[in-house]
């Protein structure tokens, strides 16, 4: 395939993945439905779960071979700002001062699905070893796959809490800060499970270690008082800022993908150390630049991962495991984080609306378990079982709020809707704004 033609498909299929994906998006909200699960499953469709069903011709001329390594790398660089902007609006404010209902409910939320999530493992090995599991699945298999039914999606939960009208109520309040914390505790046992096997790069695990230290060092303090100065530097211009940041972000993103690991982490670790604004908000250009970025360039990403799930494919067995992993994800965490918040005297409409909030995933876990697959922890069928369990879990969120909703009424709003929302001081308009943001 020469230049001009290769240029040709890739401005096709980028016609193709941007069209299916909003317009499945717009469907999604339509039906009660966060977009950004329509643009997955767009995403899915485009692979060979519905290519796979056409006439070859179709799937060799909407996405030749030849295109390939460039749609991988925008879904890489949408990856990156992706995971830069949850960095960024990370409040690391929830470690401190959380209250006793707050903590307690992001504990069994977290621990409670990593403990079933062992147990199910080892209890179904058998089946799961027909999915590709190996025969002595190693430690870091088992944590991966436990780690899998112990993520919250902020992004989506931020959305659903807005939508179903609970900014600034108590199961909104504690489930948007419940869920910050198990992002924090998720996002570093993964990156310790993935630190723990080998890498490409030839350099030991202590090597690694003692590199990764250095790295977030240097991030935590001479780049972020750097980065400080420039932000609020009166003649820096607010595209200048956005060109600083983003590459910031690639270059942490390439430092850790140089260290064997995946580049979410370099990406997570530039938004979480980029100052916010001297009143401790975020900045409303680089948000609004970042969602624009991302709104445009996340539906690569989901085409990306999409071709890696086959749902054809699939045979009895890997959907009884479908059916097994889904209720085992939906009652590991409802079920704890109910329970978690009734044990902290809160009545029962509200611990339910909490657990049920719990339960959401959606993008977060895709995005973790593109990096399993891509450190090996997962075969082909494990993961395309594991991205439905992540998108039916998400589908359910809003079904279980009405049941909820029916049987015990809504929820109370926080002092007119002004309570704190995630963090000590925020807002219920902190949530519509993040929601927004989001997706």
């Amino acid at each position: 395939m020469s230049p001009d033609e290769t240029i040709t498909h890739l401005m096709g299929a980028t016609a193709v993945i941007l069209a299916a994906a909003h317009g499945a998006g717009m469907l999604a909200k339509k039906l009660g439905q966060p977009s950004i699960i329509g643009q997955l499953v767009a995403g899915i469709a485009l692979g060979p779960s519905l290519l796979s069903q056409l006439p070859s011709a179709v799937g060799d001329t909407l996405f030749p071979a030849g295109i390939a390594p460039m749609l991988t790398a925008l879904g890489q660089v949408a990856l990156v700002l992706f995971l830069y902007f949850v960095g960024y609006e990370l409040d690391l404010g929830l470690l401190r001062g959380r209250s006793r209902s707050t903590l307690s409910v992001a504990v069994a939320a977290f621990a409670v699905p990593m403990l079933v999530g062992t147990g199910a493992v080892l209890l179904f090995h058998d089946a799961l070893e027909r999915l590709g599991l190996p025969e002595d699945a190693s430690t870091r298999s088992v944590l991966f796959l436990a780690i899998s039914l112990s993520i919250t999606a902020v992004p989506v939960l931020i959305v659903v809490v807005r939508e179903n009208g609970l900014a600034g109520t108590v199961p909104g309040v504690i489930a948007v800060s419940a869920a910050g914390l198990i992002d924090v505790v998720g996002w570093a046992v993964l990156l310790g499970t993935i630190m723990a096997g080998g890498d490409g790069s030839g350099m030991s695990l202590p090597v690694r270690l003692i590199l990764l230290v250095v790295l977030i060092a240097v991030m935590v303090w001479p780049a972020r008082l750097l980065l400080r100065r420039l932000l609020r530097s009166p003649g820096v211009s607010s595209a200048a800022r956005l060109s600083v940041l983003t590459g910031f972000a690639f270059a942490a993103a390439w430092a850790t993908s140089a260290l064997g690991l995946h580049v979410i982490f370099g990406a997570l670790l530039a938004g979480v150390v980029t100052p916010r604004e001297p009143d401790g908000t975020l900045s409303p250009d680089l948000v609004r630049s970042l969602d624009s970025i991302g709104s445009l360039l996340l539906p690569f990403f989901f085409v990306v991962s999409g071709r890696s799930v086959s749902i054809g494919a699939l045979d009895g067995t890997a959907m009884g495991v479908l059916v097994g992993v889904t209720l085992l994800a939906v009652l590991a965490k409802v079920l704890p984080g109910a329970l978690a918040a009734r044990m902290s005297k809160l009545d029962s409409r509200t611990s339910m609306t909490i657990g049920v909030l719990l339960s959401t995933r959606g993008l977060t876990e895709l995005i973790a378990l593109q990096a399993g697959l891509q450190a090996g922890l997962l075969s082909g069928p494990l993961y395309t079982v594991l991205v439905l369990m992540a998108i039916a879990t998400t589908l359910l969120t809003q079904p279980l709020l009405r049941l909820v909703e029916r049987v015990w009424g809504k929820n109370e709003t926080i002092g007119g809707g002004h309570g704190p929302v995630g963090a000590p001081g925020g807002s219920a308009k902190a949530v519509t704004t993040a929601g927004r943001t989001r997706r």
